[in-house]
């Protein structure tokens, strides 16, 4: 019997990422901790802040994933907009939950006060619930298989350790890496093999070009511990009797 994957998407929203005036960081950060919950990060997308990109996006990707997560757009400004689109993607209507308000006016009370354009931050689709901020105040926001998150890193991290142990998952990848000074086209044979004879396993060839020559690191990834050092096993003994030195963790 198949093991149940469980798969989540990712939805970066924002121009200032599709300028480049900001790097997104978010995508590493979330597809580690949801490897943690048992959950593959099956897909990303960055769209602009427009609503019919937004919505267009959001409903694509919940339909096909178990989860789906947005970064960005969440905050005080007319061009935050991320609430608005996923309410119109999931026909609800858009409403100030009351402990977010609550929340917010705790944490502007000594901080000039929980002006209008604060309060924004309280605005959800109606019947969501809050996902937790220590950092800032602003809670996330989830509504049924939707988590709508902040763009900044490390908010973005206060509200994924919110999260932890709540998501339903599988088991977490294991991966394991070893390095090679050769040119991965030398080698492809092997690789193939190698993961044709380890069935659950996938093998990633990543090549690099450093100190005048070229090499690839090999990164072996399943849920089954035991399974993944067979399978290095094997590459470790291919890769020696092809006379190449082998580098335990990568290069």
């Amino acid at each position: 019997m198949n093991e149940r994957i469980w798969t989540a998407a990712l939805v970066v929203i924002g121009d200032e990422i599709l300028s480049g005036r900001t790097q997104d960081k978010n995508v590493a950060q979330i597809a580690l901790w949801l490897n943690i919950q048992g959950i593959r990060l099956a897909e990303v997308r960055v769209v602009a802040d427009r609503t019919d990109a937004i919505v267009e996006a959001v409903n694509t990707l919940r339909a096909r994933n178990d989860y789906l997560f947005t970064t960005g757009g969440i905050g005080p400004t007319h061009d935050d907009i991320t609430v608005d689109a996923i309410a119109e993607a999931l026909g609800v209507a858009v409403v100030h939950h009351p402990r977010a308000v609550a929340v917010l006016a705790r944490y502007y009370e000594t901080r000039g006060g929980l002006t209008e354009a604060r309060k924004r931050m309280a605005r959800v689709p109606d019947g969501a619930d809050l996902i937790e901020n220590r950092m800032s105040g602003a809670p996330g926001i989830r509504l049924g298989n939707v988590f709508i998150m902040a763009g900044v890193p490390h908010i973005t991290a206060g509200m994924l350790e919110a999260l932890t142990g709540t998501l339903e998952g599988g088991r977490p990848l294991i991966a394991r890496t070893i390095g090679c000074w050769v040119a991965e086209s030398e080698v492809a044979d092997l690789l193939r093999h190698a993961e044709r004879d380890h069935a659950g396993v996938a093998i990633g060839s990543y090549p690099f070009f450093r100190e005048g020559r070229v090499g690839a690191n090999f990164v072996v990834r399943a849920t089954d511990r035991a399974l993944v050092d067979q399978c290095i096993a094997a590459l470790v003994t291919g890769l020696g009797a092809a006379g190449y030195a082998i580098v335990d963790g990568g290069i």
